[in-house]
């Protein structure tokens, strides 16, 4: 008997994101100034107040304030209506200096021999239901809110978008876990008030069933264009309305959008939010890793379906333990657990070897604040470094998402003779 299964994405105007963006702009900033700093950033955003909280250890100085201020410009929060603007929002700013008990565990002559930032358990997992080897209902959830976003950007259609927006998506599946259809697309978006309720709701849904679906279906490949089969269920604004939103509707704060975040509810998540932290604290930078690990070994066809678990404790470097699941999709001779034996050898899976193999000490976070860490397009840019204390600046190239690279897929064919 097939099923269904459902995920839901938020827009970067979502008040938990907005809190989110800001959290992962000041780990940037300190990061671009200083390369070694130590980051755990909190954030809260409420009408008309952002507030910075969190534990900093760094050589950088960063003026919190504008930062904070330009984030929220950026994504949208422009207008004294939405009851929470850029220029005019308080900024209060409760940063202070690491715990030199956490410092100590961490900071060690060698980076081979760092320690992880704390314990805790953390999962990676790959798929084949999308080319970029992730869950289909999540790809699809955060597609139609980057598309919603391009089009209140672009200010030539639904020119009444505000920035706070949600979707969720149903996959059918057969019953062998195929996706047969899209079965059911929710989308919420804030907008302008501009007629009576019901005409609202009316323009608002003929817009997203006429502009915004067929946008995200011209980006999908065939394969999933033809799962798009036009019998859907579709509610927009369930409630009727949706002016009032974002931190004004809400009180945002860091990490409270997790599973947005990673996977949409397929496979697992350890517990720990990723947006304000430097990679010295594995509930990011074994995140990353975890899905590098799972891309890779779908990628070279050890399993069509992957969820790996690293799990640490804090000053400890090595992980106290790796899991596989490969939810009986297995293509190679050796076990779930030989796997996980054999993943240890072929990935240095130490916290200051991650971070190496995937340049974490880089201002690379921001773009993952918002429409999901994993999943995303690998690509290389050229950003500002230093300029702390009046130091010179200076730019290097550096890479985005390489958790996404598929890198270790000739090691792995090797390893397992494929």
């Amino acid at each position: 008997m097939g099923y269904l299964f459902t995920s839901e994405s938020v827009s970067e105007g979502h008040p938990d994101k907005v809190a989110d963006q800001i959290a992962d702009a000041l780990l940037d900033e300190f990061l671009r100034q200083d390369p070694e700093s130590k980051v755990a950033c909190e954030i809260l955003v409420t009408t008309g107040l952002a507030v910075l909280s969190g534990e900093v250890r760094t050589t950088a100085y960063v003026d919190v304030q504008q930062v904070a201020r330009e984030v929220v410009k950026r994504i949208g929060y422009t207008k004294s209506e939405y009851m929470f603007d850029g220029d005019s929002c308080g900024v209060i700013s409760s940063i202070h200096e690491q715990s030199p008990d956490i410092n100590r565990g961490v900071v060690r002559q060698s980076e081979e021999e760092q320690g992880a930032g704390d314990q805790g358990m953390m999962f990676g997992y790959a798929c084949r239901e999308t080319d970029d080897y992730m869950p289909l209902a999540i790809v699809l959830s955060h597609i139609l809110l980057m598309e919603l976003a391009k089009i209140r950007r672009e200010g030539k259609q639904m020119t009444y978008l505000r920035p706070d927006s949600k979707s969720q998506v149903t996959i059918e599946y057969d019953d062998n876990g195929q996706p047969l259809r899209i079965h059911t697309i929710v989308i919420s978006t804030q907008h302008d008030e501009f007629d009576t309720d019901e005409r609202m709701q009316q323009i608002i849904r003929d817009d997203i069933e006429k502009i915004l679906i067929p946008r995200v279906k011209n980006r999908l490949p065939e394969r999933v264009q033809k799962l798009c089969k036009g019998d859907h269920n579709l509610l927009v604004n369930p409630t009727g309305k949706f002016v009032i939103g974002g931190p004004h509707g809400d009180t945002g704060l860091t990490g409270r959008k997790l599973i947005v975040d990673t996977y949409g509810g397929k496979g697992a998540h350890g517990g720990g939010s990723f947006s304000g932290k430097d990679p010295s604290k594995v509930d990011r930078s074994a995140s990353y890793a975890a899905r590098h690990i799972a891309k890779n070994l779908v990628a070279a066809g050890v399993a069509d379906e992957v969820l790996v678990q690293l799990a640490y404790a804090i000053g400890v470097p090595n992980p106290v333990s790796i899991f596989v699941n490969t939810y009986g999709t297995s293509r190679v001779k050796q076990s779930d657990a030989e796997i996980a034996r054999m993943v240890g050898k072929i990935f240095d899976l130490r916290p200051g070897m991650i971070i190496k193999r995937l340049g974490l000490k880089n201002p690379i976070y921001s773009v993952t604040a918002a429409y999901g860490h994993f999943g995303r397009d690998y690509f290389k840019a050229t950003v500002k470094m230093g300029g702390g204390n009046g130091g010179n600046t200076y730019e290097k190239e550096v890479e985005f998402f390489t958790w996404e690279k598929l890198d270790y897929v000739e090691k792995i064919k090797a390893e397992f003779n494929l």
